[in-house]
């Protein structure tokens, strides 16, 4: 399948080099492609021209990645994803299915972050994701989790969850088969797009857990109780 990754940071680059040893043809678009980005220092994540040395995955525009994937990921920046995702450009978006990995959260306080405003509330990123693009199939997944996570469930022993949410059955099922992929056994649909507010909501208490446990391989798990 091929696939197309938009932002180049840890995210995008775990799941990029993921996706590529499972076999799909995936590409990876940043903001301004060129020299400049593919030598750029992403910390952790290492270059962008490392990681097509690597993975024999392809780099380029955040449009080029739209318009190479049958399925889309943004892993990018949440303050910045509507404005990606434009400049991906709604054509290349259309009809396909986008994956919304992005959280909003604002860190211009350092540490615990807190949820932006405009994205919290009676509404969620991923709401607004949908709603500026809804000719595109947004489903909201692998946000709860960090990167490693993301791709191998098995850093974690014991059950935890996936969660995702959409308002498109067919395309949730597909994004499922991809987590299955990485070895997700318990995947929670939560719904239509509006569970992306708890999804994105519960990010802080993710965080918090980091901060005091020191470690982010951490998860969520929905414990079932007996109906009373």
């Amino acid at each position: 399948m091929r696939i197309g990754i938009l932002g180049a940071g840890m995210v995008g680059q775990t799941l990029g080099a993921a996706l590529a040893a499972r076999g799909h043809a995936v590409t990876i678009g940043v903001r301004a492609p060129g020299p400049a980005a593919l030598s750029q220092d992403r910390g952790p994540a290492g270059t962008l021209g490392e990681w097509a040395a690597r993975t024999g995955g392809r780099t380029g525009s955040f449009a080029d990645a739209a318009a190479h994937g049958e399925i889309v990921f943004n892993a990018t920046r949440g303050e910045g994803s509507l404005a990606a995702l434009s400049a991906a450009g709604r054509d290349n978006l259309a009809g396909k299915v986008l994956v919304d990995a992005a959280n909003p959260l604002d860190f211009s306080q350092g540490m615990p972050p807190f949820l932006i405003r405009e994205f919290s509330g009676p509404t969620s990123l991923g709401e607004q994701i949908q709603a500026a693009f809804p000719a595109t199939r947004v489903v909201k997944a692998f946000n709860t989790v960090t990167a490693a996570v993301m791709v191998n469930p098995a850093l974690i022993p014991g059950p935890h969850d996936l969660f995702i949410a959409g308002n498109d059955g067919e395309a949730k099922a597909a994004v499922a088969d991809l987590a299955r992929g990485f070895g997700w056994r318990e995947i929670v649909d939560l719904g239509d797009i509006v569970g992306a507010r708890g999804m994105e909501a519960i990010l802080p208490v993710w965080v918090r857990i980091w901060a005091v446990t020191g470690g982010s391989t951490h998860n969520f798990h929905l414990a079932r109780g007996v109906p009373a």
